[in-house]
């Protein structure tokens, strides 16, 4: 359940939202009130809400600082309620990445539309989140420690070399070529290493560009495949569901 905090200073409109709208059809449930803007950070502090749903204009503390200050305590999407039709202010809650602005009185539709688009982002947020964590391993260069010898200065090289060529075909082979050394001892050393075979390493630094690039949404997923080094489109949908758990499409979607 996505977790609501509402902030309004009028009681009667403050409980008419928390107790007839359907929440729980939306997935949501209501976890605090505030009646002015101080109680409203507090609160923030406290619970931790997914979303704070709020008036612009309420004693101590109003709205806008409410959230701005609130920002600062947790991660939050936000919507306002005003009777206030003031460009300023509108303008203040786009600067705040505020999701949704509305006039009071608040449309019952179209506040369960702001929440359902509002409850989208969020679980696309956190599906984020899951995938950018477990694309963190050990394969990351800055995490990588590879012990400074005669042998390994090749894996130091693999790796940096990779690092800047990621998107050229390259193999272990490549480097054998390169380092006058058999394609077999540079594996067996690289995975002494690194505790992974090179093309898993280069598999899953080529996803983690990938995942990127697609979180930009400039690129469609063919491009995406031929940037990071795929040439071709089919094996670079199974690369990537293998070690993501999704297929490029959905990820997009």
């Amino acid at each position: 359940m996505y977790r609501v905090l509402i902030a309004e200073d009028e009681d009667i409109i403050r409980k008419g939202i928390a107790y007839t709208m359907d929440w729980i059809s939306m997935g949501c449930t209501i976890i605090g009130e505030a009646a002015n803007g101080k109680e409203g950070i507090e609160q923030i502090k406290a619970l931790s809400p997914d979303i704070v749903l709020t008036d612009i204009m309420m004693p101590v503390v109003d709205g806008i600082e409410m959230i701005k200050k609130g920002q600062d305590i947790a991660v939050f999407k936000s919507i306002i309620m005003t009777s206030y039709a003031d460009f300023e202010y509108a303008k203040q809650a786009i600067e705040l990445g505020v999701s949704a602005y509305l006039m009071k009185p608040v449309d019952e539709a179209e506040l369960r539309s702001s929440v359902e688009k509002i409850t989208a982002e969020i679980e696309k947020d956190r599906q984020l989140r899951q995938l950018t964590e477990k694309m963190k391993t050990a394969d990351d260069f800055d995490a990588l420690f590879i012990k400074s010898d005669k042998d390994n200065d090749y894996v130091q090289q693999i790796l940096l070399s990779t690092k800047e060529r990621f998107a050229d075909k390259i193999s272990m082979e490549t480097f054998s070529e390169e380092f006058g050394v058999s394609a077999s001892y540079l594996s067996r050393k690289f995975k002494e290493a690194t505790g992974q075979t090179y093309i898993d390493f280069l598999n899953r630094y080529r996803i983690q560009k990938a995942v990127k690039l697609l979180e930009t949404g400039t690129y469609k997923i063919y491009e995406v495949s031929e940037l990071t080094g795929f040439s071709d489109y089919k094996y670079f949908s199974t690369v990537f569901k293998k070690y993501t758990d999704s297929s490029p499409s959905d990820f997009v979607n």
